[in-house]
């Protein structure tokens, strides 16, 4: 096919004509599509209804304690062991908490802006009015969402396919004393699917050296164990480069079973040097006795020693999902060069970047047809995509068939916003 930017205005015109009639059948059809959120479907979910009365009355841990009670406030040791497998560490630096990595998160950036991590004086707020964060974009809304809250300043830096543009990142933090953190995605990142490289990993692991004092590396390895295809991209392991980098006290990992087992009802995990824990352990006194031991073993009876058979169950339902995108992104949209995307070899989401100014229109005209998208500039801070052209793509939740239809509609959405952009500058010049 000619690229659309290449044809005759009354091609353009009569293209027009047939994809608004076209959408116009479909939206007579009262469709009812989400493609929103990445979350793990019904039959994803199947795969742990083990864990329903997995314990069988058995609450005792390997060393005899009664999970039942009061206690341990880091997590039960074999769900730290299980914490460190995913995270790739020792079950000393673990901390296994409740169902949900963001309210770790949370925890660790409100600590760090209120009291400090490193003794006494080193909380942000004590050193600068105004405390930044670096976000790589295209990013995930719900970081942005915990800097927001709680009032921290968000600075964006561009992603590349290799991770954040590190000449960029490291400018920022030289230039600017004000930064004293930056989120990260390493593996799938979220939304591009990107896997960091080795040099990103390792100028990470030194990039608390290039910046201010106490400054903090967020590392959600949310999507760790998440691979689509064998064999997968392999993300080098953080822990070690920082230790020998004499960076390991300004490094956090994250990691969850949310979209392992039960989204609703997994458990999270953070992994930190010995300080920065036994700094989180005091904070967290004041506010837990400990999490939901129960849950967490019932966990490790599931999981353990069976992780990568596990994930493989969720690759072979997810697969179809992608590919069904892909193959309509590539069918429809491949030669018109109005639109580029990723091709995610693992995680939950592929990336979409349109023409400069049309992303929310075509978010708009999808819903009104009945396919609903993540809103356009999510995956920027503040909402604010400054060149409107970045789309998340979530194919994971719904049904096969109605990713098929939802794709459908959105590429006919995507063409005509082109089109439509494109006779209008040509109508203005």
């Amino acid at each position: 096919m000619t690229a659309l930017s290449q044809r005759a205005t009354e091609q353009l015109q009569a293209r027009a004509r047939e994809l608004n009639a076209r959408l116009d059948q479909l939206k007579a059809a009262g469709l009812a599509l989400d493609l929103t959120r990445g979350k793990p479907a019904a039959d994803q979910l199947d795969l742990s209804n083990a864990l329903d009365g997995i314990l069988r009355g058995d609450y005792r841990l390997k060393d005899g304690t009664d999970a039942r009670n009061y206690g341990g406030l880091l997590g039960i040791p074999e769900a730290r062991a299980l914490g460190a497998t995913l995270l790739d560490t020792t079950p000393d630096r673990v901390i296994a908490g409740g169902n949900s990595s963001l309210s770790l998160m949370q925890l660790v950036v409100d600590a760090a802006l209120r009291v400090g991590l490193w003794g006494a004086g080193s909380a942000w707020q004590r050193e600068t009015d105004t405390p930044r964060f670096l976000c790589p974009v295209p990013g995930y809304d719900r970081h942005f969402a915990i800097c927001e809250a709680l009032g921290i300043e968000m600075v964006t830096v561009p992603m590349t396919d290799h991770g954040p543009d590190m000449d960029a990142v490291e400018a920022r933090v030289a230039a600017d004393p004000g930064i004293r953190g930056i989120w990260c995605v390493p593996k799938y990142s979220n939304p591009t699917g990107c896997v960091y490289s080795d040099a990103v990993v390792a100028r990470m692991a030194q990039l608390p050296k290039r910046a201010a004092a106490h400054f903090l590396v967020m590392w959600d390895n949310a999507y760790a164990v998440h691979d689509l295809e064998q064999p997968s991209p392999k993300l080098a392991s953080l822990a070690p480069l920082t230790i020998a980098a004499g960076t390991d006290d300004n490094v956090v990992q994250f990691t969850s079973t949310s979209k392992i087992t039960f989204a609703g009802a997994g458990v999270a995990f953070l992994a930190a040097s010995p300080s920065v824990v036994k700094a989180l352990e005091k904070h967290m006194g004041t506010m837990t006795i400990g999490p939901d031991k129960i849950n967490q073993l019932r966990h490790v009876r599931l999981l353990e020693g069976r992780i990568a058979q596990h994930m493989q169950q969720h690759a072979a339902l997810l697969r179809p999902k992608f590919a069904a995108v892909l193959e309509r992104l590539d069918h429809s949209l491949g030669d018109l060069g109005i639109a580029t995307w990723t091709r995610p070899k693992g995680g939950y989401f592929i990336s979409l970047d349109t023409l400069p100014g049309i992303a929310q229109r075509v978010i708009e005209r999808a819903r009104a047809i009945g396919v609903t998208l993540t809103p356009a500039g999510a995956t920027f801070p503040y909402g604010a995509d400054p060149n409107d052209c970045n789309i998340r793509i979530a194919p994971t939740f719904p049904r096969l068939a109605d990713v098929e239809a939802a794709t459908d509609v959105f590429v006919l959405c995507v063409e005509l916003e082109s089109i439509e952009q494109i006779l209008a500058r040509r109508l203005a010049s």
